[in-house]
């Protein structure tokens, strides 16, 4: 066992022996070597099934990356390009002045079609075509391309819909060929996940407090404008049968393994598949928007649909981009240093703790005098 495997592997059995994780997977590629891929703790509480490095997580937003990838594959492929007006390829999609929105503009959240209606559902959201025609008839928030504002749930759905206008298949059966298949990550990689597989996946759980700190946060906050409260990011909500089943690619259901994989494979690390080239890659990691955060306040980066930039390091915007999930999971790639990075686990947090401590160790390993945290 590596320095490197066998530190990452003490942190993460530390976190599940202390309690402050239930299961955790944590995957990294260097320079196109798996030099992590660490399991540890219990996938379901009530079975005392282990997680094991195929385990699948639902990990919520750091799925929007693979619908991301899936979009730079298209438009690699010539089917359209990232000025195509949405509506173009979705001409319902025009309605209320929004014809003059771009896929680069929802790539980038500045779209300004962040929310949902309030009495949207869960039932909704597993609806592919209802939510389509509901997003297809909102009107816009700000003028496309002005500012920026986290599209939480749309982000997935207009991206999917564009993907399947020009191409005739579904968002899911698009990653499965065009990123999982390629990547030999079959099966550990979806959006909607077969009800034949849901029971591989790891069970989600809450943190202590965190079900109470929802309930008490105020109606009118901004982040409930995009929302309402019922499709927060809970473990209830990601343990829902039609939810996994769902085409949800605003997030997906993947393990650690996986998603680094793809990271590697954007950095063009992998001998056998490169999904980008590498004109593509700084293109699509360069700084598309920056800007306050018209949903949540805070500044953002956005490459083209990536978050650029580590937590609190804002010297890292140049070299990385990935997605943060609900819950503490993360997953990035780093163009300088050559790191492919995932964590993905089934507690949710309302932090990032373990992905701090298990990074810098990460960095400390293989990028000396570069903090992650």
């Amino acid at each position: 066992m590596s320095d490197i495997q066998q530190q990452v592997q003490q942190t993460v059995d530390r976190l599940v022996a202390s309690d402050a994780e239930r299961g955790v997977q944590v995957a990294v590629y260097h320079r196109g070597d798996l030099v992590v891929d660490v399991a540890s703790g219990v996938a379901d509480p009530a079975t005392a099934r282990q997680v094991t490095a195929e385990t699948v997580f639902y990990n919520y937003s750091i799925g929007k990356a693979a619908t991301a990838t899936v979009v730079h594959v298209l438009v690699e492929r010539g089917l359209f390009d990232y000025d195509t007006p949405v509506a173009a390829l979705w001409p319902e999609f025009a309605a209320h002045g929004k014809d003059g929105v771009t896929v680069r503009h929802v790539l980038n959240h500045t779209a300004g079609v962040p929310g949902l209606p309030g009495d949207t559902t869960v039932a909704d959201v597993c609806d592919w075509d209802r939510i389509s025609a509901v997003i297809a008839d909102e009107k816009p928030w700000w003028e496309p391309g002005t500012s920026t504002g986290y599209h939480a749930y749309t982000f997935g759905y207009v991206l999917g819909e564009v993907a399947r206008r020009a191409t005739g298949k579904p968002v899911s059966q698009l990653l499965a060929e065009e990123v999982a298949a390629p990547l030999g990550v079959d099966g550990e990689l979806y959006f909607g996940v077969p009800a034949a597989e849901q029971g591989r996946l790891a069970v989600l759980e809450d943190a202590p407090g965190s079900a109470e700190m929802l309930a008490q946060l105020p109606d009118d906050l901004p982040m409930f404008k995009a929302g309402p409260k019922s499709l927060f990011p809970t473990a209830a909500l990601g343990n829902r049968p039609d939810v996994l089943a769902a085409d949800i690619p605003a997030g997906a259901k993947t393990s650690a393994r996986a998603i680094a994989r793809m990271y590697a494979a954007l950095l063009g690390q992998l001998p056998d598949v490169r999904l980008l080239t590498p004109e593509r890659l700084r293109e699509v990691t360069a700084v598309s928007f920056a800007g306050p955060d018209q949903v949540f306040g805070n500044e953002a980066s956005w490459g083209l649909g990536y978050a650029l930039g580590l937590p609190e390091r804002a010297d890292t915007v140049d070299s990385t981009f990935g997605m943060a999930g609900a819950g503490g999971s993360y997953a990035f790639g780093d163009t300088a240093n050559g790191i492919a990075f995932a964590l993905t686990k089934n507690r949710l947090t309302m932090d990032f703790t373990a992905f701090d401590e298990i990074a810098s160790i990460v960095y400390d390993a293989l990028a000396p005098g570069v903090r992650a945290a």
